[in-house]
């Protein structure tokens, strides 16, 4: 880690990504706050055209300053989609300037936007990591847990009202009957006031058996109430007087 003169307002610390860059002293805005620099490259030449890294700066269609070094302080300052901070290109002079573009209170990470191609190629297929996209990135996580919650919720307010509903019905349900049964007059099939009984009509209709009642003429001897059905006599009981 190279060493920087406590004159700097500035210091190399930890972040969320790895090392950073971070304010030692306020920096006001528009204040230089350090330079990105290394070697120029030119695209020209098939060496400088083949170096590949993540500490290339583009100056214009020629020349990039390859940040690689250490002694590239500015190397350490990460990305941020909301900075603090802004690269000024002057490609005239082949330099690049990081200029505070808000004020920063010490002890805040300095951060710049990378661009869009370095966005896409490094950080898109890993996902940013800055405050910003961080806290957009909870705030979909927290919002996304409520609307789980909310779905469950609402389910369980639509079993609970289904069996309630359920519960309604049973409790207004008439008692079941008996299958073949029926009411006033009728039950099993058998059917009263003059009607048939299991294939057998009452009061002598439709040619069938006559089922009326037998009555008493005198001790022993029974006759039906009909004046055609024949007397039935039974064996004359024996005189207890005779007996004796």
């Amino acid at each position: 880690m190279p060493v920087i003169s406590p004159k700097k307002p500035y210091r190399i610390g930890r972040s969320r990504t790895g090392l950073g860059l971070f304010a030692t002293k306020p920096i006001k805005k528009g204040a230089k706050i350090v330079r990105y620099f290394g070697p120029l490259l030119d695209s020209r030449k098939k060496k400088d055209d083949a170096v590949e890294n993540k500490y290339l700066f583009e100056l214009n269609g020629r020349w990039t300053i390859d940040g690689s070094v250490r002694e590239n302080i500015a190397r350490y300052i990460n990305h941020a989609c909301r900075p603090n901070a802004e690269s000024d290109v002057m490609p005239r002079k082949r330099k690049v300037v990081i200029r505070a573009i808000k004020n920063i209170e010490p002890g805040e990470e300095i951060n710049y936007d990378y661009g869009t191609d370095y966005f896409k190629a490094y950080l898109k297929p890993i996902g940013c990591r800055c405050a910003a996209c961080e806290k957009k990135r909870k705030k979909k996580r927290a919002e996304a847990r409520a609307e789980r919650l909310r779905l469950k919720l609402k389910a369980e307010r639509k079993a609970l009202k289904k069996a309630r509903q359920a519960e309604k019905a049973i409790a207004n349900e008439p008692l079941q009957r008996k299958p073949g049964a029926q009411m006033n007059g009728h039950a099993n099939g058998v059917k009263l006031n003059g009607q048939h009984v299991n294939g057998q009509h009452l009061n002598g209709d439709g040619g069938q058996i006559s089922t009326r009642k037998a009555m008493s003429v005198r001790p022993g001897i029974f006759t039906r109430a009909s004046g055609n059905a024949s007397k039935q006599k039974s064996k004359p009981a024996r005189d207890s007087r005779a007996l004796a």
